[in-house]
């Protein structure tokens, strides 16, 4: 899903791109910008998808680490989804993401 999701930004499909993001993630995006989500997902700078450097499963939550930034997933009925992206590390704190549900 990472990928996926970074890949179908990278084409420019915020459609596809919405599609695997949790929904209180994209409901949050859609009420932090006043646009739909695939219209507003083009425009938050997330990195292009970069290589799998580093995956890791905590019960129903991931975090998948590539080249240039980290996402996290959480299962759903319906499978694995982003909740977050354009993740970076800061050190002792939390991750910083671009893109995240609350």
């Amino acid at each position: 899903m990472a990928v996926r999701l970074l890949d179908a930004l990278q084409r420019r499909d915020g459609a596809t791109a919405c599609a695997v993001l949790a929904p209180d993630t994209a409901t949050q995006l859609e009420q932090s910008t006043g646009a739909t989500c695939p219209e507003a997902i083009l425009g938050e700078g997330l990195p292009a998808a970069g290589a799998v450097r580093q995956v890791d499963v905590y019960g129903q939550w991931a975090r998948v680490v590539l080249t240039e930034d980290a996402v996290f997933l959480a299962t759903f009925p319906d499978g694995w989804r982003v909740v977050a992206a354009g993740c970076r590390p800061q050190g002792e704190r939390p991750y910083d993401c671009l893109l995240r549900g609350r």
